[in-house]
């Protein structure tokens, strides 16, 4: 089998980091990780230079601008990372004849179905991080023949997300630790997803040459409540999580009140969300 060149964009990230690793575990990729200082998505003609000098076969676009609160009141530039930037990384990829990975969210969709989201629901975003996110898809679709589109959801991995400082799991662990009130919204489902899996899942993707729209998020579904009081209990944390709503916490940004996937392609779904949470603490040494 002939290697295969695959850029990472945005490698140091919560999920780009991961790529990276799950990558290099392959013989058949040749993987070149590319962060913010390497190349900004921003500037076409620099991440055009860039990706048409390396002659990749396949580029994952991870950059984003994923501070949702703060999409609300910088709308420029959430819209400049999201949309025209992934704009940016399909025309150099389409320059250079390679797929486009576009990474986007479970938050293109408005929270009104009863049941998880699939590649089949129409999108209806109701926050500015949401709307930027899907018109990166669509440029993304428009701008270079071949494309793979993979929405994921409320990811945590042990790099955790530079742009919100960390991940939901390690904050209610420090916070639980030094016996500070933790108040988590418990009227907001979404679907916890471990960034290894989801790395491992889009690799699968690639490594079959697959094209498309695919969800990938791990098994079931549960409020931010449920979730942290199931980290609490994983980690042996007594109980110091309480119940709050949502108006509660007075976000700029309105989420959806149901966000969760769910893939369509039966034969790639994940294992369960609290078995992906499991790993993650073993990983983090948290629990054996």
């Amino acid at each position: 089998m002939s290697t295969q060149r695959i850029i990472i964009i945005g490698a140091t990230g919560q999920l780009g980091t991961d790529l990276v690793e799950v990558f290099r575990q392959y013989g058949e990729f040749q993987v070149v990780p590319l962060s913010h200082q390497d190349c900004d998505c921003t500037d076409e003609n620099q991440i055009g230079q860039v990706i048409v000098n390396l002659h990749p076969d396949v580029v994952v676009n991870c950059a984003a601008y994923v501070r949702v609160d703060d999409c609300e009141g910088h709308s420029n530039d959430a819209f400049n990372v999201n949309a025209i930037g992934a704009l940016n990384v399909a025309r150099a990829c389409a320059a250079a004849n390679a797929v486009c990975v576009y990474i986007s969210t479970d938050y293109v969709f408005d929270g009104t179905k009863a049941a998880p989201y699939t590649e089949s629901d129409l999108p209806n975003p109701i926050n500015v991080y949401g709307a930027s996110k899907l018109a990166g898809e669509y440029l993304t679709r428009q701008a270079v023949p071949h494309w793979l589109i993979v929405r994921t959801a409320s990811l945590f991995g042990k790099t955790g997300a530079r742009g919100k400082g960390g991940n939901f799991v390690e904050t209610i662990i420090k916070k639980a630790k030094a016996g500070e009130p933790i108040g988590v919204v418990d009227d907001v489902t979404m679907s916890p997803t471990y960034s290894r899996d989801a790395a491992d899942r889009l690799a699968g993707l690639v490594r079959r040459r697959a094209t498309g729209l695919f969800h990938i998020a791990n098994g079931g579904a549960c409020t931010w409540y449920e979730f942290a009081r199931t980290i609490s209990e994983f980690v042996e944390l007594g109980n110091p999580v309480r119940s709050v709503s949502s108006k509660e916490f007075r976000a700029a940004a309105v989420r959806p009140k149901n966000s969760a996937l769910v893939t369509e392609q039966h034969d790639f779904r994940l294992r369960p969300w609290k078995d992906a949470l499991k790993a993650y603490l073993v990983e983090k040494g948290h629990r054996r």
